[in-house]
């Protein structure tokens, strides 16, 4: 069982998907200035979490394609299909590193360049979940945009998915 921060992005990810579901490719490729495409979004956090848990944890990329996502890069409006299976590749590759994890691991630190990185795994972990709900929170206001009035009401199945528990 990983534990419990993994076990909470991995709820966030589920609030993620349920935040794109009923999207069509138009839709997540349509951009209302300054904000950027939901498909930016998805290639955007692809390529946070590529960064983390696939290249420095494991020295290897998937999909250079998300790098087009990263912060600092031009303005780009990838297609959504491409993106969102750039995303369910990485997020499934780096399960494998996330379900390692102990929690003694969360209080270490990666290395880049041979330089223990400023924050700890755990820090990390923390701010890639607040980023996946910031960029939530983002989406659901371009989906109003757009017109959609069915949109969740509320944070995810937190019965079923996000129970509060101690690591072993």
């Amino acid at each position: 069982m990983p534990v419990a921060l993994v076990d909470q992005l991995y709820f966030t990810r589920e609030s993620w998907r349920i935040g794109l579901t009923g999207l069509t490719e138009r839709e997540a490729e349509t951009a209302f200035d300054p904000q950027n495409s939901i498909s930016w979004m998805v290639g955007h956090l692809a390529a946070h979490e590529q960064t983390l848990w696939l290249k420095i944890a494991q020295g290897h990329e998937l999909d250079t394609t998300v790098n087009l996502c990263r912060p600092g890069q031009p303005a780009v409006n990838p297609p959504y299909d491409a993106m969102l299976a750039a995303w369910e590749q990485i997020i499934v590759a780096a399960n494998t590193y996330l379900d390692a994890l102990t929690p003694q691991d969360l209080q270490g630190f990666l290395t880049l360049n041979n330089e223990p990185m400023r924050e700890s795994i755990g820090t990390m972990l923390h701010r890639l979940i607040y980023h996946y709900w910031y960029h939530l929170g983002e989406l659901q206001a371009i989906r109003q945009q757009l017109g959609h009035t069915d949109l969740p009401q509320f944070i995810g199945r937190i019965p079923e998915s996000a129970q509060y528990r101690i690591n072993p």
